[in-house]
């Protein structure tokens, strides 16, 4: 870098003898350091990841019935509470196809793939059984499951077993009238989300049970006893053909378990 000179000149007089300029200073310019110059390498900014939207939410996940009951037929009709001051059998069977195939393995395997793709998400998932060998749990205690976890949403995956062959399409329950605020608007709200997807996903809303796919109903256990957002979805009738090989196909199940989880994203992102 250049540094200004100052200049010094002498003033002139009337027969004066000029004062000779004074000998201009040292350089007063740094001596270069032998340390390195610090570098001039912007850092790389840090980035973060933004979660998805619905992680740290919970959601309970309740496949209906379970593979041992059909062999332990006193544990499963042994009385527990089912809300609204009834007593009802512990747990069922369930139904099946008319090939045989159970709806309790219907169930399971639906509510896995759901649960692993929610999980995928983020979102924290408990299951009611964590196995298709076992009895029970009985309907109270897989109430208790959701309350405990304080779900923000339970849904309890079911097939129906209508003796007509005709009847067809899936229909979902919940709790009416209410017992409490979560089984008011809440549990309606994701009623109605799931029963909207399922629609528009290209399943048929019940001919025979309910009204557009929803349905009101005072006698489930499960449904009665939560204090969570809870529905219960029959995903259609397992004695009609079209719908039994549907939900007997791998291709079928996993059809219905993408609908489901986009159900239950949509109402969870909506809250």
């Amino acid at each position: 870098m250049l540094t200004g000179l100052l200049l010094l000149t002498a003033c002139s007089g009337g027969g004066g003898t000029a004062t000779p300029p004074a000998a201009a200073p040292p350089s007063t310019s740094p001596v270069p350091s032998s340390s390195p110059a610090p570098s001039t390498v912007p850092s790389t900014p840090s980035t973060s990841v933004t979660p998805p939207p619905n992680a740290g939410k919970v959601v309970v996940l309740d496949p209906g019935h379970n593979g041992g009951n059909s062999a332990n037929p006193k544990e499963i009709n042994r009385k527990v509470p089912a809300g609204r001051g009834a007593m009802k059998p512990c747990n069922t069977t369930g139904t099946s196809t008319n090939a045989g195939y159970p709806e309790h393995a219907f169930t399971f395997a639906v509510a896995q793939e759901v649960g692993k793709a929610l999980a995928d998400k983020g979102i924290k998932v408990v299951y009611t059984r964590s196995d298709d060998t076992g009895v029970g749990p009985c309907v109270d205690e897989r109430a208790k499951i959701g309350n405990s976890a304080e779900a923000d949403a339970v849904v309890s995956i079911h097939a129906d077993g209508s003796t007509s062959a005709s009847a067809h399409g899936f229909h979902v329950a919940y709790s009416s009238p209410p017992l409490n605020a979560a089984q008011g608007e809440p549990s309606q709200k994701l009623a109605h989300t799931v029963r909207d997807t399922l629609r528009t996903d290209g399943f048929t809303t019940s001919t025979y049970i309910g009204s557009a796919g929803l349905s009101a109903r005072a006698d489930l256990g499960g449904l009665n006893l939560s204090t969570r957002p809870t529905v219960l979805v029959e995903c259609g009738n397992m004695r009609n053909a079209t719908e039994a090989a549907q939900m007997s196909s791998a291709t079928g199940q996993t059809r219905y378990a993408e609908a489901i989880t986009q159900a239950i994203e949509a109402y969870l992102t909506a809250q």
